[in-house]
């Protein structure tokens, strides 16, 4: 189709390419400070890949599912041999509508903070000028002081993979799965691969994990990823560690794969689930100087200024930690080195990790494997949620809470805990850890009266239990 230009090129003080929360982050803190801003997102609809493709529908989808697991358990209600069944494409209404909710408020937020909504595809044709190709094909020109690339990353796809396969996707496409598969094939073990493979686990499917590592999710302290692979073997997830494919063979009702140790195994289906690469092969930017790493990656510096003076970039496109509530803030700080030459803060030392298998996972700080390695002397205070009054009456008993101190000092070096509810569990450790001199200390959790019965208590029963081990 023939592109047709329009009007004259625009001007912003800044031009924010990509509206998923590192560039909402940043368009939100730059119009509160008075500049004149425009969003640009390729998308039909506001939000970027943690709304529509990541964050949002996978952690509907396994909330679901979790509540198809707890009834099904619950005494009260299998009494009759009752059982709820559900299938992966019935529950993806649920996510659909959740991703709606989010769109529409996240359209407000650019509306009622006057910021300028361009959609269309961006593409640099100089140090200050884009080029946005319209949804009808139309060309718009702009331009800018400076601009912010927020624009994320996609799953990674080898060559040798056909992704065009009506039975082979990765973690965006399988949310438009239209069968629903008795077998699935899931390669790559990581955070994406294991919440998939116990969401499908969760509606009765048969999983097989295909980890390329030597042990499940390796940047974990060792427990908690043991944790995760006892679960998964208890719940029938066959893991298979330290394999890599030769081929993955597409046939008419189903995939085949062929490892590289000569295993072959067939299912209805196959996610592809290992690595991720930036969005930056369609933005030229050749144009502004800018050469992104192997990865689509972009280098930024403690502002997150790029090479060149006047572009930033935040998110998944400047790689770790590849976090939605990080690229948020990363957006924020942005704004701030923009509005006031220097950031006025910085992400913290300790992000906590969120993963949300069934159960769920989340730590924060050190692992025991790290202190070990350092020769930090540490004792562990553990507590068993099956041993917590709320989590009894509640029937998530499946879980626990470990806490890492200094046996000296007391402070708290690590948390990790492993149990439903585990990602907002662990930001009442997160707290106490991230205050200064000694009001990071287990002794606060002893000296604290919580509410009763609650999942906080875990926290009071962990440092009893670790003061108890020293001499």
């Amino acid at each position: 189709m023939t592109k047709t230009l329009s009007s004259p090129s625009q001007h912003f003080d800044a031009i924010i390419i990509g509206s998923g929360p590192g560039g909402e982050g940043a368009a939100m803190g730059l119009t509160k400070a008075g500049f004149n801003v425009a969003i640009i997102e390729r998308e039909a609809s506001v939000g970027g890949g943690c709304t529509h493709w990541g964050t949002i529908p996978s952690k509907a989808l396994r909330h679901a599912v979790s509540r198809i697991i707890e009834y099904n358990h619950n005494p009260l209600y299998c009494k009759n041999n009752t059982q709820l069944h559900s299938t992966f494409s019935q529950i993806l209404g649920h996510a659909q509508d959740v991703v709606n909710k989010q769109t529409r408020m996240r359209q407000g937020f650019y509306d009622r903070n006057k910021c300028t909504l361009i959609f269309g595809e961006a593409r640099f044709t100089g140090s200050h000028s884009i080029v946005v190709t319209k949804p009808d094909n139309s060309l718009e020109h702009y331009s800018a002081d400076r601009f912010i690339i927020a624009t994320g990353s996609r799953p990674y796809q080898p060559d040798n993979v056909d992704f065009s396969h009506t039975r082979i996707y990765n973690s965006d496409s399988i949310l438009q799965l239209k069968h629903d598969p008795r077998h699935i094939i899931i390669y790559g073990a990581g955070v994406i691969g294991s919440e998939y493979a116990s969401i499908f686990r969760g509606l009765g499917v048969k999983v097989d994990l295909i980890n390329t590592r030597d042990r499940l999710l390796e940047f974990l302290d060792n427990e908690i990823s043991d944790s995760l692979s006892y679960h998964f073997w208890n719940s029938g997830v066959m893991i298979r560690n330290g394999e890599a494919y030769e081929q993955i063979e597409g046939t008419e009702d189903g995939v085949i794969l062929h490892l590289q140790s000569g295993k072959k195994m067939r299912a209805d289906c196959l996610l592809y689930a290992n690595g991720r690469t930036g969005n930056t092969d369609t933005l030229q930017l050749e144009h502004v100087g800018l050469t992104p790493d192997s990865r689509g990656q972009l280098s930024v510096n403690q502002n997150y200024r790029t090479d060149v003076e006047h572009i930033y970039a935040v998110g998944d496109v400047i790689g770790y930690p590849s976090l939605a509530s990080a690229a948020y803030d990363q957006g924020r700080f942005v704004a701030q080195a923009i509005a006031n030459g220097e950031a006025d803060s910085q992400l913290i030392d300790h992000i906590p990790t969120g993963i949300y298998t069934i159960p769920e996972i989340s730590s924060v700080g050190k692992t025991e494997q790290e202190l070990t390695a350092e020769k930090v002397p540490y004792e562990v205070g553990r507590s068993q949620f099956k041993h917590l009054a709320r989590a009894q009456i509640a029937g998530t008993e499946v879980g626990s809470l470990k806490i890492l101190f200094h046996r000296d000092t007391k402070a708290i070096l690590g948390i990790h805990c492993f149990g439903e509810r585990a990602a907002e569990i662990i930001h009442i450790g997160q707290a106490i850890m991230e205050q200064k001199g000694d009001g990071n200390t287990i002794e606060y959790f002893v000296n604290t009266t919580f509410n009763y019965p609650t999942m906080a208590e875990a926290y009071r029963v962990a440092a009893l239990n670790g003061l108890n081990r020293l001499f």
